[in-house]
């Protein structure tokens, strides 16, 4: 008789019964396993720590990517507006050269557009506006 009219259970035979077993073991084996796992507080905290430091190398390393072409980038617009700055110096000077007229009178004075300017002042406001620049420049830096 069978399952299905009533009667006892047919018996499974040994060789099933052994399979069966072996695989259960198997099975139990890879659970402790991930259950150890798991539990190994230590080996899932180094983990963590090498995950976190790849990812920090791969963000610095582009950051370090976006900086250098940014660095370019704001080089070449520098350059550009010092060329522009120089030519635009030049002109001026230019400009201002050709509607001042400096006459010598003696050793002390010079003639400026009809005004007499003494020699020492002019050298001292020079020197002056030459210190001033040296300042604002190295405070910058």
């Amino acid at each position: 008789m069978s399952e299905k009219n009533g009667g006892a259970p047919a018996k499974p035979d040994v060789e099933a019964l052994r399979a069966e077993i072996k695989q259960t073991r198997a099975d139990l084996g890879e659970t402790v396993q991930a259950l150890a796992a798991k539990a190994d507080v230590k080996a899932r905290a180094k983990d963590q720590v090498e995950q976190t430091k790849q990812r920090v190398k791969a963000q610095a390393a582009e950051a370090t990517s976006r900086v250098r072409e940014a660095a370019v980038h704001a080089g070449g617009r520098v350059r550009a507006a010092a060329g522009q700055a120089a030519d635009r110096t030049g002109q001026e000077a230019e400009q201002a050269t050709e509607k001042v007229q400096v006459e010598p009178v003696d050793g002390t004075d010079v003639v400026v557009n009809g005004r007499r300017l003494p020699v020492p002042l002019i050298v001292a406001g020079v020197a002056a506006l030459v210190g001033i620049i040296l300042v604002v420049r190295g405070s910058r830096r």
